[in-house]
């Protein structure tokens, strides 16, 4: 598998799943085992331009090596991720959170948006 081949890595992508005071959230996920397949999947997402275009990718993973996260800038975010992968004990799965800024801060809701994002995830993941 080449760096920018993803075809073999199935991506559940729920869209935008909540919305607050102007800013948008979606939740995409995939199995995953190494870093490699995190960054093919956050390609993969990202040859949608209007992931690409977004404020925010954040991100967090379970691996056999253990966490990984990213922020992206959206600061304590990737953090947020990881606990609630590990709480719900998703191993071997990345889970990214896409945030469009609405142009108003959010403050310490930003945090309750990622976490309502992942609790969709996990709920459809769950169907």
């Amino acid at each position: 598998m080449t760096s920018t081949d993803t075809s073999t890595i199935p991506l559940t992508q729920l869209g935008v799943v909540l919305t607050d005071r102007g800013s948008r959230y979606a939740v995409t996920g995939a199995p995953v085992t190494s870093r490699a397949q995190v960054d093919q999947v956050l390609a993969s997402l990202k040859e949608d331009r209007s992931y690409a275009k977004a404020t925010h990718n954040t991100w967090a993973a379970l691996l056999p090596t253990g966490g990984l996260k990213a922020d992206d800038g959206e600061s304590g975010a990737g953090m947020v991720i990881l606990r609630m992968l590990e709480r719900a004990e998703l191993r071997e799965h990345v889970i990214i959170v896409t945030r469009w800024y609405g142009g108003k801060k959010l403050g310490g809701d930003r945090f309750r948006r990622v976490q309502d994002a992942v609790r969709a995830y996990l709920e459809h993941r769950a169907e």
